[in-house]
């Protein structure tokens, strides 16, 4: 095994990839479609962002990096589905395997260290709309940013180095079409229940807590507004809705997979489509369809572009 562990197994299998030939090519053309409407969307907000001097501002600066961690966090799986799906073999190697599983959970971690970022710059600007500029200065988007990535590999390492050291002698089929931590401490040729345990409550624990202090801040935040003005909470609501939307795509898949790792199969290939394609691709949609600032920056673009051709 190349010294990473004594076990005999080399590589996994996943059998959610092994499906009839008609299915193989639905699911190549919805992956291929969906990993695409990732690319291009998160690199139109990209785009926008950088070369748009209105969108210059904290707020946006976090955007674009969610918009670079989706794009990552579908790249960690979507692209070997739809080669697997294209080839007789459905197999991951062992050391494929638990780079895959690194790099979900680092770039998990950081989302969700980011999604805290962007309530709380939400909270800021709402609620001390004069010290926006102060308190949300560059040092500090900065840092939100390296939080969030130094969070995720903490997060990734901390279960990694108890996985690596399991024994894996016999069985390596994995009903799914990725790798993930539950699904490969059923595997070990041990009983894995007290790691099972720890990853439950590592991720579990992190994705629920996270969840809840989200929707915490964006209560106090309305209920804020609320006190102010009742005439203003609507046009905060709206304000926030993407935010709320985006917190709810992303965090209610993990719930489910994490804080209740014995989940049905089917559920789980299901909620692993939503949080790794259709939650990446909806995202830039969601700010963009209901972020004004994002559509006049669009427009401005168009106008650019139909200037430029008839120049």
């Amino acid at each position: 095994m190349g010294g990473l562990n004594d076990s005999v197994v080399t590589e996994f299998v996943l059998l959610a990839l092994s499906c009839s030939w008609e299915k193989k090519v639905f699911l190549t053309l919805i992956c291929s479609l969906l990993y695409l409407g990732v690319i291009l969307g998160n690199l139109l907000i990209l785009f926008l962002v950088i070369f748009d001097s209105h969108l210059h501002s904290p707020m946006y600066f976090l955007l674009v990096n969610l918009s670079l961690i989706d794009v990552g966090l579908s790249s960690t799986t979507i692209p070997k589905i739809i080669t697997d799906l294209l080839n007789e073999d459905k197999v991951i190697s062992f050391q494929s395997c638990m780079t895959q599983i690194c790099f979900i959970h680092t770039i998990g971690g950081a989302e969700m260290v980011l999604l805290i970022a962007m309530a709380f710059d939400r909270c800021t600007a709402i609620c001390k709309p004069l010290h926006y500029l102060k308190i949300m200065n560059p040092k500090t988007c900065v840092s939100f940013v390296i939080t969030g990535w130094v969070t995720g590999v903490v997060h990734a390492m901390s279960q990694f180095l108890f996985v690596i050291k399991l024994p894996f002698c016999g069985p390596n089929k994995v009903d799914s079409f990725y790798c993930d931590f539950p699904k490969i401490i059923k595997l070990a040729c041990t009983d894995g229940a007290e790691l099972e345990f720890i990853v439950t409550a590592n991720s579990g624990f992190m994705s629920m807590g996270t969840f809840f202090l989200l929707i915490l801040s964006y209560s106090f935040i309305l209920i804020t507004v609320w006190k102010r003005s009742s005439r203003d909470l609507s046009k905060a609501f709206v304000t926030l809705s993407s935010h709320i939307t985006v917190v709810f795509l992303f965090f209610t898949p993990c719930m489910f997979l994490y804080v209740w790792p014995s989940a049905p199969p089917s559920l789980d290939k299901n909620l692993f489509i939503v949080d790794f394609a259709i939650t990446p691709v909806l995202n830039p949609a969601i700010y963009t369809l209901r972020n004004k600032d994002i559509k006049v920056a669009i427009k401005r673009l168009c106008k650019k572009i139909s200037y430029s051709r008839f120049c």
